[in-house]
């Protein structure tokens, strides 16, 4: 029986330290990155064929830069390139910057489905019900026409800056 207990332990601690190992998170690799990239864009994401309804005209382009800058700026930063974003590149995955090849080439349709439906568990929140589907579709109209990288500064809940009103944010 002494010597059934002592392979027992020994399985046991073979077995956690295997699980130990197998806990240590690593960044995934091209080829693991790519796969998921296509898997989103050809299976789990909606939406590939809906056309905007919205037209781009530069007052709904800057009402979507409005939305944005109350509904987005905290964790896209206040140009959708996560400028002044303290945690975008630590979490798993990593907040993307919206002008990525990876963003920029979904469809209109799949960024609305996007915006609509989030993605677990990315942390991406779903919108549904919160912002109207006008309001989407401005949004995905700003995001196809994002302002150069750090140009409209850090969104002011980074700064330390005390906050102004929302309307002032988005400006």
């Amino acid at each position: 029986m002494k010597v059934h207990s002592h392979i027992f332990f020994a399985i046991a601690v073979l077995f956690a330290l295997a699980s130990l190992a197998g806990c240590r998170a690593k960044p995934a690799g091209k080829g693991e990155t790519n796969t998921m990239n296509w898997i989103k864009h050809h299976v789990t994401v909606g939406g590939k064929k809906v056309v905007n309804p919205v037209v781009a005209t530069a007052a709904n382009v800057d009402a979507g830069k409005h939305v944005f800058g109350y509904y987005c700026v905290e964790c896209h930063g206040r140009d959708g390139q996560n400028t002044g974003v303290p945690f975008a590149a630590n979490l798993a995955p990593p907040v993307p910057s919206l002008a990525s090849p990876q963003v920029q080439s979904y469809t209109d349709g799949q960024l609305k489905w996007i915006i609509d439906n989030g993605i677990s568990p990315s942390g991406m929140p779903a919108s549904k019900g919160i912002l109207s589907d006008e309001e989407i579709w401005q949004l995905v109209l700003f995001i196809r026409h994002l302002p150069p990288a750090g140009s409209l500064g850090e969104p002011r809940a980074y700064t330390g800056d005390e906050y102004e009103s929302t309307t002032t944010e988005s400006k």
